[in-house]
């Protein structure tokens, strides 16, 4: 996963939790997963937009 190793991804969650503290990390956590989600819809919204695009082309619609 990215070249990193046990040691480091542990090294990572010692340092978010020093400067986030336990209370936080489980709502940044949620925060990056709900960002994620966002962003594939998006993605996947617009990879249907493009494959419908030349379907307007070719019966001379447009939006």
């Amino acid at each position: 996963m990215f070249g990193l190793g046990h040691t480091e991804l542990l090294i990572i969650l010692v340092i978010g939790l020093v400067i986030f503290g336990a209370g936080k990390l489980p709502e940044i956590g949620s925060g990056m997963g709900s960002a994620i989600k966002n962003f594939k819809k998006c993605i996947s919204s617009m990879d249907k937009e493009i494959k419908q695009e030349p379907e307007k082309i070719e019966t001379g619609r447009t939006s």
